[in-house]
């Protein structure tokens, strides 16, 4: 029975903890149990707090056996990326620099999952500072894919697209600065929604590029981001970039009804130089958004082949600057591969920081040109599968290409120009996950969130998990 529970959605648990067909402490010893036994295997977690789920659940089975049920979060065990601060916990950022570092308050995501009764069971391993799209940690080790341990479960939030895949979480929250939350969730095979620049506030959480981060869910069903999203939407004043604008029932707008939508493709950036097996799965469930009633269209978007470029100078610059100080006096304690960013992003001028601004503003003119002949624009969330844990290269069509000239392509540009993006599983080739992106207008989350609740009805997935087998010896041997 532990592993079933461990394994449903919050949309499935919700109403069995709101009638007291289960508990909270279930729930929750069923997650822990799962995550201890597994996660010598796939190292989702940097630090499990099992003392403290279980008093929150506890305190969680409680209320609700009280009459005071707070909504579909209430007991739902939730483990966090491990940049998002919790009061008086320590919260590494997947670092060597801040693992003693002990937030003196929660972030604003983290309050409104307290708020809403949600059980915080530990924090997720991470590319160190968020700066990488493998989570091939040095400090805290390299966290594996569920679906072939040897592969990378991509980044940065490669902790939470592992954790949720292998049922070691429920849902999640991830970081997105250049596709931190959707390439997780392409490789590992759930949901990742990145919001609106502005929806959701990002105070308390340890910044990467200040003008280009996001934080938003990673769950196993279309459904839960939209629960999610409903909690840790809205705005907040301490947060400067925070915009005030209205939420919406993102659940409510899930209805599979897409005979109205007209979606955009562009072939000559977003089906260029992709794997035919990713390509293929994407075409598929194309086809049957078309087979709902869906329009298909064909867009045009100028100056998207620069986006890289922007995208690249923005973040690195801003990182570096972030970073600076430390850089100067402890270098040795970065990672290489975030050493060699952090030095990249001390090299740029002026020029070429404010030459990418100037792409971003030319790009957030053609994206609005876009939507005003459709509603959504679909793509591949990456344009190949997971390679190997220390592999450079992938492979796109037979032929190798280098990793980090391609893993980015896709999801950087609306980090650039801060719109609605979603990842959904759309299929398998060579055994492992395939993500679908759909992009959406400003604020416009309800629409990308239905679309990809449409897919996911479709089952492109055929709802198969990855095979991991606990060890009955191992797991007992961790409980005692």
């Amino acid at each position: 029975m532990s592993n079933e529970l461990a394994a449903m959605s919050i949309d499935e648990l919700a109403p069995l903890l709101r009638e007291r067909k289960i508990s909270p402490v279930e729930v929750t010893e069923a997650v822990l149990e799962r995550a201890e036994a597994l996660n010598g295997k796939i190292n989702a977690y940097i630090r499990i707090d099992a003392e403290t789920a279980r008093k929150a659940a506890k305190d969680a089975e409680r209320e609700i056996a009280n009459g005071t049920y707070r909504g579909p979060l209430h007991g739902i065990p939730m483990a966090l990326k491990d940049n998002l601060y919790l009061k008086d916990q320590v919260v590494t950022v997947g670092s060597k620099i801040h693992r003693e570092f002990i937030p003196a308050y929660d972030a604003t995501v983290v309050s409104k999952l307290k708020e809403a009764g949600a059980i915080i069971t530990g924090t997720l391993n991470m590319h160190e500072y968020a700066w990488g799209a493998t989570t091939t940690n040095p400090h805290h080790g390299a966290c594996r894919n569920p679906w072939d341990p040897e592969k990378i479960p991509g980044g940065s939030s490669g902790g939470s697209g592992a954790a949720v895949a292998a049922d070691m979480t429920i849902a999640s929250l991830g970081t997105d600065t250049a596709g931190s939350i959707r390439i997780p969730a392409s490789a590992c095979g759930i949901v990742g929604l990145k919001p609106t620049y502005g929806r959701v506030s990002k105070y308390g959480c340890f910044p990467l590029a200040w003008s280009l981060d996001h934080i938003g869910p990673m769950t196993k069903t279309v459904k839960d981001a939209a629960m999610l999203l409903e909690v840790i939407a809205g705005y907040d004043v301490k947060d400067l970039t925070c915009i005030d604008v209205p939420t919406a029932s993102y659940t409510s707008a899930c209805t599979t009804d897409v005979s109205q939508l007209v979606i955009g493709v562009n072939e000559s950036y977003f089906f260029h130089e992709v794997d035919q097996g990713v390509e293929n799965c994407v075409r598929q469930a194309i086809r049957k958004l078309e087979e709902m009633g869906a329009k298909v269209v064909p867009v045009e978007i100028p100056g998207i082949e620069l986006a890289t470029f922007a995208e690249i100078v923005t973040s690195t610059a801003e990182a570096s600057t972030i970073h600076h100080q430390h850089l100067k006096e402890r270098p040795q304690d970065f990672g290489a591969d975030v050493r060699f960013l952090l030095e990249l992003g001390e090299l740029h001028s002026a020029v070429d920081y404010l030459q990418a601004q100037q792409i971003r503003h030319r790009l957030n003119e053609s994206f609005r040109q876009a939507f005003q002949q459709v509603d959504v624009l679909i793509t591949p969330t990456l344009p190949f599968t997971p390679p190997a844990i220390g592999q450079n290269t992938v492979m796109i069509n037979g032929q190798e290409a280098d990793f980090l000239d391609h893993v980015i392509r896709f999801t950087g540009p609306t980090n650039l120009t801060g719109l609605p993006t979603i990842s959904v599983p759309c299929g398998f080739s060579d055994g492992l996950p395939v993500g679908l992106q759909i992009i959406g207008a400003p604020f416009r989350e309800d629409v990308i969130l239905n679309t990809a609740y449409a897919i996911e009805q479709t089952n492109p997935t055929k709802e198969r998990k990855p095979d991991l087998k606990i060890d009955p010896v191992e797991s007992l041997t961790r409980s005692l």
